[in-house]
């Protein structure tokens, strides 16, 4: 997925990412994988996260872990895309208020927090503009839904105030379709309001007060979002990217029979082997070195790296993954 920004500033300016969630509702594929290390078009979905930050002029992430963190050390390093990486580990979980306090110890000035799980397009040179602009302390990045009902609603006044929260409403309830989208710009006061060492959520227990005390406005800016937390979100997170390509993307490398049927739009990658008679989309997506045996069809699904799809098998609206087999949302 490809961001475009303006730069934040000519220094940029520090993210914490929080990335130290289990992932319980994406097992087995969390088992003995980070959720932010999970393949995304051959890609681990934390990528996606740093490509946004760095096209925005972010120069510098601090990464708050949690769940087999050596993972994503190893994976990433400690310079990518341009910026300085460095990971704090928590002792035990502290939430996402926590888990801010704790990784963001030290920063001095205006810094972005965000959840590690979500895939965003958003300006966040409008969204620092606007905090900044309206002297926040802390400024929520607000995206649309087709159903608020799953999430919790923020109310806002016409000028960007948060007037207050309303956790999972009933139907009758529903007064806007803007909802939280796990990003913020905060100011390094609002770390005070959080108790070290203590497991804090910053929606629940720190939000409400900078609301009450008029320092909290949030922005709904337009782009896509997709919070990639259960099997279902996943499959979709790997559909949209395929529907993007706009056609089918073969990789050179990718052996394709001649007798087999490319449906785009759908993306096969390189060392994958598609054998006669077998169907790859629409909206499918076959990863590095996966095999599809005769007449298998794969549609609306992704076959995950080194997956194999058996002979007249079909994998529709499914996760196929090596070790645990076909995963439904």
């Amino acid at each position: 997925m490809h961001i475009s920004s303006r730069s934040l500033s000519s220094n940029g300016l520090t993210a914490v990412v929080l990335v130290g969630g289990e992932g319980t509702r994406l097992r087995p594929l969390t088992n003995t994988t980070p959720k932010p290390m999970l393949p995304l078009l051959g890609r681990p979905l934390l990528q996606y996260t740093f490509d946004h930050l760095a096209a925005a002029g972010v120069r510098h992430v601090t990464l708050a872990c949690g769940y087999l963190p050596t993972q994503i050390q190893a994976y990433f390093g400690s310079r990518l895309n341009g910026f300085a990486l460095d990971y704090k580990v928590e002792p035990e979980p502290l939430g996402t208020g926590g888990g801010i306090r704790f990784a963001a110890n030290g920063v001095d000035s205006t810094f972005l927090a965000l959840n590690g799980d979500s895939l965003r397009e958003a300006d966040l040179a409008r969204l620092v503009a606007f905090h900044r602009e309206r002297e926040a302390k802390a400024t929520i990045l607000l995206t649309k839904v087709s159903d608020a009902s799953r999430y919790g609603l923020v109310r806002v006044a016409d000028d960007g105030r948060v007037l207050g929260f309303l956790e999972k409403p009933d139907a009758e309830e529903i007064d806007s379709d803007f909802i939280n989208a796990g990003l913020y710009v905060l100011e390094p006061d609002v770390l005070e309001l959080i108790a070290p060492g203590r497991p804090v959520s910053i929606e629940r227990d720190v939000f409400p007060v900078l609301a009450e005390r008029a320092q909290l406005y949030a922005l709904a800016l337009p782009g896509y979002w997709l919070d990639v937390g259960t099997p279902e979100s996943y499959l979709q997170a790997h559909l949209d990217l395929v529907e993007r390509q706009g056609g089918s993307v073969v990789d050179p490398r990718a052996y394709v029979s001649s007798e087999a049927e490319i449906v785009g739009p759908s993306v096969i990658e390189a060392g994958a082997w598609i054998e006669p008679g077998a169907r790859v989309g629409p909206l499918a997506y076959v990863g590095a070195c996966a095999h599809l045996e005769m007449d298998a069809v794969v549609e609306r699904a992704a076959v995950l790296s080194a997956a194999s799809v058996q002979p007249g098998q079909r994998i529709s609206q499914a996760i196929l993954d090596r070790r645990w087999g076909v995963i439904r949302p």
